[in-house]
């Protein structure tokens, strides 16, 4: 397990670049950034086995964590209204 957090250590700072990309580039709403942070983060953890000798599973764990870090755990849970692209920030 310390592999696992030690390894999404190391993905979250891709994954929140990643999600900042796709918030600057199109209009998504607000509540629905976690759950892209979370999907981005298991295909990054999945297409990451060049750089890592962990299974598929322990990929996808480290890239769910670090996807949900990248946006903040509480963000899930709270309502937002409004989009990411725009003056309502």
């Amino acid at each position: 397990m310390e592999t696992v957090l030690i390894f999404a250590t190391v993905l979250s700072p891709i994954v929140l670049a990643l999600i900042e990309l796709v918030k600057r580039t199109i209009n998504v709403r607000k509540n629905f950034v976690p759950l892209m942070s979370l999907f981005v983060g298991l295909v990054v953890g999945a297409i990451s086995y060049p750089f890592t000798d962990l299974d598929l599973v322990l990929r996808l764990w480290a890239g769910g964590f670090a996807g949900l870090a990248a946006t903040g755990l509480f963000e899930i849970g709270n309502k937002r209204e409004g989009s990411t692209k725009g003056g309502d920030r």
